[in-house]
Order: structure tokens, then sequence, then C-alpha cells
């Protein structure tokens, strides 16, 4: 086998090899995105350094593994999720240059989204993420949007901002902004400034909102009407309740 045919199969294969290395990548993600979260809060101290170092060449790794398998690698750099990518490793990696790019590592939030290719994989491995699945995916869109708005505002206003001192200063505004509570003990200079907290009540405030939705709307279960397409039944449904198609929903216990 090629090299470029098992690296293909490990990143899209269904065997239990490559489902694991996939599990991994997730772990990996969520990992990364945790350190970039924690080390905000710290000073940039020797060991911190090369943790980042050490992330930022396994993203470029699996960026380079992707970018091989790729059919279509122009349209593959220019997607979003791997322009995150690329912000993302060009700022773990920024220190080795002398370069200050912190602004830029916040993007790597955004390839937590990659995630939602295991959909599939999650939904046939875990009971929690089947009976929670709009919950999980609401939640995590929040917590990418909150990371995301925090880590700009911080960029953008500490250097002007007396307001705005730490990153826990941008991650308290970014919540009370976005969840339109708006105590005024911070605020952020200038027309930039201003519409960014734009962008954050408006689409925080819908993202909020949606999350809201599916905690407390009655429960679904998630599973295709063969006949009209449907998606979402009750979890003792017997028939669809748009067409009336006898569906077979899984139910725990059954092979």
């Amino acid at each position: 086998m090629r090299r470029v045919d098992r690296v293909r199969e490990y990143y899209e294969g269904t065997s239990g090899e490559a489902q694991k290395f996939r599990y991994v990548l997730l772990v990996f993600d969520v990992t990364t995105i945790l350190f970039i979260v924690v080390t905000s809060f710290l000073p940039r101290l020797v060991y911190i350094e090369i943790a980042d170092a050490v992330i930022g060449l396994l993203i470029l790794a699996d960026f380079l593994a992707r970018l091989a398998i790729e059919r279509r690698r122009i349209r593959y750099l220019l997607h979003p999720v791997s322009i995150a990518d690329m912000g993302a490793i060009f700022s773990f990696l920024a220190p080795i240059v002398g370069e200050g790019l912190g602004f830029l590592r916040v993007m790597r939030t955004v390839r937590l989204l990659r995630a939602y290719r295991m959909l599939e994989m999650l939904r046939r491995d875990f009971r929690f993420f089947r009976t929670h699945e709009e919950v999980i995916i609401a939640t995590v869109n929040l917590c990418v949007f909150i990371f995301v708005m925090t880590g700009l505002i911080y960029e953008t206003q500490h250097y002007t901002n007396k307001d705005i001192g730490n990153y826990a200063d941008a991650l308290y505004f970014t919540v009370t902004a976005l969840t339109t509570t708006g105590f005024g003990d911070i605020t952020l200079d200038g027309t930039w400034g201003r519409l960014l907290s734009v962008i954050v009540m408006i689409f925080g405030v819908t993202l909020f909102l949606r999350l809201a939705q599916v905690l407390f709307r009655p429960n679904k279960v998630t599973h295709e009407c063969k006949v009209c397409g449907l998606m979402r039944h009750d979890p003792d449904a017997v028939h669809c309740k748009h067409c009336g198609t006898t569906i077979h929903i899984a139910t725990e216990g059954q092979g």
C-alpha cells in the first residue's frame, strides 16, 4: 500500500484502527484548546514556549497529512477551517522567529468544528452523545464563539484600553455583552471596539438562544425517515409524524 493511501485510510477509513486514530485527533484538538485558554492567564514562561512549538509542529504534521490526501487541494487550502489551521500553526511556531502573534492562536478553536465529521461515529459509540447531540453541538458552537471573540477583544484592546488588562477582563466583557447584562464597567474603545461589541451581541445572543432552545424543548432523537426525510422523532415513535411511514428507531441494547 502506498504511503498516501495508508494515510488516507487513517483519516477516512472505517477500520477500528482508523477510528481510534480519529478519536486521538479529537482528544488532541480539545486538549490544544484547553491549553490555549489556560495559558492565556499565565505569563509566557520558557516551558510554555516549548509546548507551543511542539503543538505547532504536531498541527503542521496533521495539516500536511490532510493536504497530501486531499483530491481538491486548492479548495482545501481556501476552506475556513484550513485557514484557521494555518493561522494557528503560524502563531504557535512564531516565537521561534521572534514574532508575537498570539492573536492568531485563538483561531485554533475554529478547528474543533472539524470534529463534526465524526458525528456518525460518536452517535454509534456513545449513548450520551446520541441522547444529547443537539445540546452538545450548540454548546460547542457557543464556546467556540466565546473563545474566538475573547481572544480577538483581548489582542485588539489590551494595549490601549485600561479596562482590558488581561484575558479574564476580555472574557468578562464577552460574556456580559453576549448575555446582554451590560454592567458598563468595561467598554471597548474606538470604532472597531464598538463594532466588536455589536458582533458579540448579535451573534452571541443568537447562539445563546439556540442553546436555550435545545435545552428546554421536548426531547427528540435523530433518525431519518426513508420516505420523507424527516430527521427528528419522539424517542418511542413507531410512525413518522410527517408521512406516516413505519420507522425503526434503534433502542439501547438493540444490536
